[in-house]
């Protein structure tokens, strides 16, 4: 095998790589790698940056992975943190000024607890959005995602062309589908009782 300083056992190795389009707010990510380190896999803010930490094994396409796992997690923690109904508002006005020129005026804006089957829902004629408790603590570009969704139900109340060409002017819109769709199909996954997780 030959010597790969990247992969050479030792003192850690850094690399840095730009985030990848995941609603991260961080600017770079810097990648250590570590051969003490065998399985586990750990991130943490430090300024402008995201600092990665995985074992020096690990090939690429997983480092690549994780990071993406990281960035989610991190983001899923800051979000937790952040949004009450006001942020929420708040949140809407700058996404409506962003991707629709400001054209969107939601009146309210909140968190609700009965929408156990809807990410979120909009009542046009009154201005109202509600978003589902259960986004609380998902990366920042899925709860973003859903909040354009129901402001864009503000200019065009159906799900036809013209609804999902206003979407298309964020660029996450497909990631955000993909992981809530995920969310659902890990909620319809047989539980195993005994089962841990690894």
């Amino acid at each position: 095998m030959s010597a790969d300083p990247l992969h050479r056992a030792g003192t850690p190795q850094r690399s840095t790589t730009s985030p990848p389009s995941s609603g991260s707010g961080a600017n770079a990510i810097e990648v250590r790698r570590s051969a003490r380190r065998r399985r586990t896999v750990s991130a943490y803010r430090e300024g402008d940056r995201t600092v990665v930490l995985i074992p020096a094994r690990m090939s690429e396409a997983e480092e690549q992975r994780w990071v993406n796992v990281m960035l989610d997690k991190l983001a899923a923690q800051e979000s937790r943190q952040l949004l009450g109904d006001s942020e929420l508002a708040e949140r809407a006005q700058q996404l409506s000024s962003q991707y629709f020129d400001g054209r969107a005026r939601p009146k309210s804006v909140r968190w609700v607890t009965n929408q156990n089957t809807r990410w979120g829902s909009c009542t046009p004629a009154e201005g109202s959005i509600r978003l589902s408790h259960r986004l609380q603590g998902m990366p920042e570009y899925v709860v973003d995602y859903v909040l354009l969704h129901e402001l864009a139900h503000l200019l065009v109340p159906g799900h036809g062309p013209r609804f999902w060409r206003l979407l298309e002017a964020y660029p996450r819109t497909e990631r955000a589908k993909g992981y809530l769709e995920g969310v659902v199909a890990a909620e319809r996954l047989p539980h195993v009782p005994g089962a841990r997780d690894e």
